[in-house]
């Protein structure tokens, strides 16, 4: 069924589309390259452990990200950063793509709908990502850079929470769209004012906080498991339509769990020859 009037689908990053914090999936690399030290690896890694155990984060917290990212990035090169994320996208990002997110991701591009990806995360590393993923509409956090190149420790748009209805909102005004015909998927409840915009919100993998509120509110809830590369994908597989109220999951798990399969047997495979 074609899509009703301009409508989209907006979809969060980390833990929606990719089964891991994009931010903390780089740490390696910009450890390696003399970036971050050791201290903060793991500050960001226990950062991330608390807001997952915690159900999300208020807004007191989120600001405190934000204070400690603009300090942290302070005079790093920008471009350091893009082509860090280039080089390494392909080992620390594609396995981990959700085969569920891709296949909502391709039905509702076949139902004629813009697919926008929205992230806390810098826009150095979610624009990439978007790329790989074939989407080309992202909102972002974007970082303050000086005449030097270098980050000064601005930020000029920090995309969490209440910024990311702000961003959506002019987003929709801009393209017209019609938000009640409208798509969002999130794991956090942070999210939770995006997903309101929307006729059709969806919590996946929803923290505490996100699955009381889905609860409440009577909001779908998916269980995305599978990532797997994206060339892994079945490109062949005929488009299937989204519902106008909801979208037929069932083929995307089918695909899914079939690809996971597949990609699970041949390791498996290849182990024992090396064996």
């Amino acid at each position: 069924m074609p899509a009703v009037g301009r409508s989209a689908a907006f979809f969060d990053l980390d833990k929606t589309v990719i089964a891991k914090s994009s931010a903390l999936a780089f740490g390696r690399p910009f450890y390696r390259d003399g970036l971050i030290s050791r201290r903060d690896v793991i500050k960001g890694a226990y950062a991330q452990l608390i807001f997952r155990v915690g159900g999300g984060s208020d807004e007191q917290s989120m600001a405190k990200t934000r204070d400690y990212l603009a300090a942290l990035v302070k005079g790093w090169r920008a471009e350091q950063v893009r082509q860090i994320v280039r080089e390494t996208l392909d080992e620390l990002i594609n396995p981990y793509i959700y085969a569920e997110a891709a296949a909502l991701i391709a039905e509702h591009r076949a139902a004629g709908r813009d697919v926008v990806l929205v992230s806390t995360s810098g826009d150095e590393m979610v624009r990439p990502i978007g790329e790989l993923l074939g989407i080309s509409d992202i909102i972002a956090t974007r970082m303050n850079v000086g005449e030097d190149g270098c980050y000064t420790g601005e930020i000029d748009f920090y995309a969490a929470g209440p910024n990311k209805v702000v961003a959506v909102k002019e987003l929709t005004a801009e393209r017209d769209y019609d938000l009640a015909e409208s798509f969002a998927y999130s794991d956090s409840v942070t999210d939770a004012g995006l997903l309101s915009l929307v006729g059709h919100p969806t919590a996946v993998n929803p923290d505490r906080g996100l699955r009381r509120i889905a609860v409440e509110r009577g909001w779908p809830m998916l269980e995305f498991r599978h990532p797997i590369p994206l060339s892994r994908r079945l490109r062949e597989r005929p488009a299937v339509p989204v519902a106008a109220a909801a979208i037929g999951i069932g083929a995307a798990l089918a695909i899914g769990l079939a690809l996971y399969g597949k990609h699970r047997r041949a390791r498996r495979a290849a182990a024992a020859l090396a064996t």
